[in-house]
């Protein structure tokens, strides 16, 4: 027997793969959305509202689901092999992956890297984790390109990856994973599997990831970053186009790499100016939650600021942010841990934004901004995970413009 272990955007992504290759499920979820569930029932996967150890040989867990989750606990202690959405299709499938990790660039080098296969004239498919998931692209790809979290990467066992890339190693997640070497430990199974007969692309500039790959038996790319994020993540991106078509026997056409550098998609939500008020620019960076992250996001907007921060506290190291707040004029504390996350900074005005509803506290948030701003910009970058409030980042992005939108914002694009 198999369960489906928490619904959603993998989860559901899981069942229409499952569905797909004629394999069977019952399916749950600690906070059921009946509508998910109907669905999933409709489709011949049975809720199972008590799921009890030893009913299940494997079971494929929702990346938000924790592993220490008691329920996970004690089916795995029971004897069920617990695993991730992209150990299911890497048993199941037979497309080529090309796997990404890193604690910041992933989503950026992953679009850049199929954009750049894509102009070898290959089918690459990005999915992961950033939609959409690997279940729903991976039968359709020539190869598929994927963005792997720690959470996913924590619940992996054969998954092995033709083409691995390793970006960075810093700090992030240790509300989940408790300390950093959990969390390194997590991002390094990406590596585990890896064969000669593949290939290894690293930031050979990050001495912790140097360490890492030294006992590696796949072929090596070092990539060395460049003076900017996204050069940093071309960087990446070329290097794993390069060893990807090593693999399959082929040199790259230079001209048309050179043509599709010109045209790289642009990840979403991610410092995105998007709309403005008179002198006023909203920008969008839902995805900062990451100290360092936050602390470029608050370097380049403009100033005044009125910065929108907190959700779920990841345990970012927050005083560190406090050289960067000299442009900001209101921090607005979001969420659970927002109110508590803002007392870390020094002389900077904070309002506590009560309401419990994400649009709500979003929309009253963008009101007290355009109540202290004649210019400057607006800027979400909230330092923390969305989940007290929203399904996802990208649930918080949609909230945030809805708000701008809905007091007066107009769509703006800077040239």
């Amino acid at each position: 027997m198999r369960l489906v272990f928490g619904l959603g955007r993998s989860g559901l992504g899981a069942v229409r793969y499952l569905k797909r290759k004629g394999l069977f499920a019952a399916v749950y979820d600690d906070r059921p959305d009946p509508k998910e569930v109907a669905w999933a029932e409709g489709e011949g996967f049975p809720f199972d509202p008590d799921p009890r150890p030893g009913a299940y040989a494997e079971v494929i867990a929702a990346p938000g689901v924790p592993l220490d989750h008691p329920r996970l606990r004690a089916l795995r202690e029971a004897g069920a092999l617990v695993m991730g959405e992209a150990e299911l299709v890497f048993r199941h499938s037979q497309t080529p992956l090309i796997g990404i990790t890193g604690t910041a660039g992933k989503t950026s080098t992953t679009l850049f890297t199929a954009h750049l296969l894509q102009s070898q004239g290959l089918k690459a498919l990005p999915g992961g984790n950033l939609d959409p998931p690997l279940a729903e692209i991976v039968e359709e790809a020539e190869v598929a390109v994927v963005e792997l979290s720690s959470f996913q990467l924590e619940r992996i066992h054969l998954f092995r990856p033709r083409v691995a890339v390793l970006l960075n190693l810093g700090v992030d997640h240790l509300d989940r994973h408790g300390t950093v070497e959990a969390y390194h430990q997590a991002k390094l199974n990406l590596l585990r599997n890896l064969t000669p007969e593949d290939a290894l692309v690293y930031n050979a500039q990050d001495p912790k990831v140097r360490e890492a790959v030294q006992k590696s038996l796949a072929r090596l790319y070092p990539f060395c970053p460049q003076a900017t994020p996204k050069k940093t993540n071309l960087e990446a991106a070329l290097k794993a186009t390069q060893a990807y078509l090593a693999l399959l026997g082929r040199t790259p056409d230079e001209r048309a790499l050179s043509e599709a550098i010109k045209t790289l998609p642009q990840a979403p939500s991610r410092f995105e100016a998007f709309a403005r008020k008179g002198r006023v620019v909203f920008i969008d960076d839902s995805i900062a939650t990451r100290a360092d992250a936050v602390a470029a996001a608050l370097e380049a907007a403009p100033k005044p600021i009125a910065w929108i921060l907190g959700g779920l506290d990841k345990g970012a190291p927050l005083e560190g942010l406090n050289p960067h707040l000299k442009g900001v004029r209101v921090v607005l504390a979001i969420g659970q841990d927002g109110p508590r996350m803002a007392r870390a900074f020094k002389d900077v005005e904070v309002v506590v934004i009560p309401e419990k509803d994400g649009k709500k506290a979003l929309l009253r948030a963008v009101e007290e901004a355009l109540n202290r701003l004649e210019e400057g910009s607006v800027l979400l970058a909230p330092l923390a995970a969305s989940f007290d409030q929203f399904k996802d980042y990208r649930d918080r992005a949609r909230a945030f413009r809805e708000a701008v939108f809905a007091l007066g914002g107009e769509p703006w694009t800077p040239f």
